[in-house]
């Protein structure tokens, strides 16, 4: 058994500390791992790439956006070409339910982009897609 890689185990906790900034609607940690040229595709943005972290920002300052939400990164893989490291997983979002229901679960397939930048990694794209059904 391989000792695991460091800039793999490295990116995998930036992207944690990274959706936990966005669970937690905390803009400062948000904006201190992103690239101010973050760009993304995610339902939000109808299609379209989405450039800056403007369009981002505008969820963070929304009220009531801080509700009991768990977050799961699941089955993570980290893939590193030189100073770019790239993680996929599905994220699944666990919340309380409206109006007194049960819990709510739901899920996204997520690709986040680090770039390694004088020695430290900012998050510069990401592409977010539902989990849904096909038919």
């Amino acid at each position: 058994m391989s000792a695991p890689d460091p800039v793999a185990t490295e990116l995998l906790k930036l992207t944690q500390r990274l959706l936990e900034s966005i669970v937690n609607s905390d803009w400062a940690t948000y904006e201190q791992l992103c690239d101010p040229s973050l760009t993304a595709f995610e339902p939000e943005a109808l299609g379209h790439l989405v450039e800056g972290l403007a369009f981002h920002r505008f969820y963070f300052e929304l009220p009531g956006t801080k509700v009991l939400r768990h977050q799961t990164m699941s089955d993570p893989k980290v893939r590193v070409i030189g100073d770019v490291g790239i993680v996929t997983y599905v994220r699944l979002i666990q919340r309380a339910g409206a109006e007194g229901r049960g819990p709510v679960t739901g899920g996204y397939e997520e690709t986040r982009v680090w770039h390694c930048q004088n020695g430290i990694w900012r998050h510069v794209h990401f592409h977010r897609s539902p989990i849904g059904r096909t038919e």
